[in-house]
Order: C-alpha cells, then sequence, then structure tokens
C-alpha cells in the first residue's frame, strides 16, 4: 500500500509559523497557526505520509528547515521570497494565504528554490558578513574623519599620504584643528584601531575554519589571484559549485562539497 504524499507550506515567523497540508490534488488539509517548534508543526500534519516542504528562506528558516529534515524526515525546500511574491500577485498578505501559495507552489513544483546550506556554512558564513559589518563600521569612522577634517578647513602636507602613521599624527597635532575637534579625532583613531584589531582576529578565526575545509584549500585558494577573504566569500555565497550547469564551473571538477 502507498503511502499518502503531502504538501507542506510554512510561513515562518520569530514565535509562530503558520503551517498549510495540502493533498496531492490540491485539497486544503490543515492552515493553521503553531509555535515556532518543528515537532508542533509536525503534529499539524497527519501521520504515516510522506511530506515535501517549503519555507520562505529567512532569518532563522535554514535552521528550522534542517531540524524538520533531521528529526521528522521531512524533504524541505527554502524558496526565494521575492521570486514567491512576484508568483503570487495579490494584495492579500495573510499568513494563511502565504503558506497556501508555498504548499500549492512546492506541489506542482513551480517553488523557487534557493539552496540551503548545512550548518558549517552557515556558520562561516555568519563570520564573514561579520567581518564585512567590521570592515563596514570602519570606513564610517574614516569618512567622519574626512568630515571634520573639511569641516575644520584642515590640509595636510602633500608630502604625506592619508591614514599613515605620519598622517594621523599631523591630524591630531595640527594647530588648524580646535581642540574639541581634536579630542574627537582622538576618538575616531582609536576606534579604527579596534575595529582593525577586530578584523584580523575575524581573519585568523577564518583562515583556521578555511583550513580544514577541501574546498577553499584544493580547489579555491590554489587559484591565481583568490586570497583568503575572496575564498571564503565564495565559499560561503555559492557553497557548492557543482550546483551550475553551465560557467566556468564547468571547467573544474568542484564535486567535493560540503
Amino acid at each position: 500500500m502507498s503511502r499518502l504524499t503531502y504538501h507542506v507550506g510554512l510561513d515562518y515567523h520569530q514565535f509562530s509559523v503558520q503551517v498549510c497540508v495540502m493533498d496531492r490534488e490540491g485539497n486544503v488539509i490543515q492552515n493553521a497557526t503553531r509555535p515556532n517548534d518543528w515537532q508542533s508543526v509536525v503534529d499539524v500534519v497527519p501521520e504515516g505520509g510522506v511530506v515535501f516542504a517549503a519555507i520562505e528562506a529567512c532569518c532563522g528558516a535554514a535552521d528550522f528547515a534542517e531540524e524538520l529534515i533531521n528529526k521528522a524526515g521531512w524533504s524541505v525546500n527554502l524558496a526565494h521570497p521575492g521570486y514567491v511574491a512576484r508568483i503570487k500577485q495579490s494584495p492579500d498578505k495573510t499568513d494563511w494565504a502565504d503558506a497556501k501559495l508555498l504548499a500549492d507552489l512546492e506541489r506542482v513544483g513551480y517553488l523557487p528554490k534557493v539552496w540551503l546550506a548545512p550548518e558549517n556554512i552557515r556558520e562561516l558564513r555568519r563570520l564573514v558578513r561579520y567581518r564585512q559589518q567590521q570592515v563596514n563600521r570602519r570606513r564610517d569612522v574614516k569618512l567622519r574623519i574626512r568630515a571634520l577634517l573639511r569641516d575644520q578647513r584642515a590640509k595636510a602636507p602633500s608630502e604625506i599620504n592619508p591614514w599613515t602613521k605620519a598622517w594621523q599624527r599631523w591630524a591630531e597635532e595640527s594647530s588648524e584643528i580646535g581642540e574639541t575637534s581634536r579630542w574627537i579625532l582622538g576618538e575616531h583613531f582609536s576606534e579604527i584601531e579596534t575595529l582593525t584589531q577586530r578584523i584580523r582576529t575575524v581573519e585568523k578565526r577564518l583562515s583556521s575554519l578555511l583550513a580544514e575545509d577541501p574546498v577553499a584549500q584544493k580547489l579555491l585558494l590554489e587559484q591565481s589571484g583568490i586570497v583568503l577573504v575572496t575564498a571564503a566569500t565564495l565559499r560561503v555565497e555559492i557553497g557548492r559549485f557543482d550546483r551550475f550547469r553551465s560557467g566556468t564551473s564547468d571547467c573544474v571538477d568542484w564535486t567535493t562539497t560540503g
């Protein structure tokens, strides 16, 4: 006797999940709100069936999808939220309707899928993005320094290159800059030093993690022009290069993936 098949749409929120259960013919069996807990969601679906679920990619959705895969044995796909919104073309933004649409797209095979990265790649991705956040913060501090110097109409000697120690010393000691502004500059330079050290610490951690990654070591870092940060970014944003059917990835054996 063949097992029943259920198609499930999950509209994910921080504290709750809207669960729409649909049969193979498209009939809605259940569409209910449940706590953000994998077991509570699983309990909505009749026992004994094969489950194919869809959940829009968002903060927390990947971890939840992995729980359903590993603990409930479901087949779960991440959906691209932008493409799902285009397909919907409806002003109805209720959780009930969103969950139903995801279930239906999964059922008919039209779900715009997003790659579900494994946990180790998601962790590495968080680290890469954290580094970028610190780089952005450092850039913003430098812009504030430039703005302050421009406001004070202070011009460094042409023979001093910006952001060198000599340039910093000039900025902190220049008679063109008021006492309070000079104090603010000192605070900014101190923040840059802190952020620079933090970025170096992150990069050491990245190097340590990539040292244990065969894709990064054997296939990325061996490529000309690819250094640590570039390799880490490619690894976390692309992940599995064998997912692509065309492009330069066809020229390299990318099958060693994780």
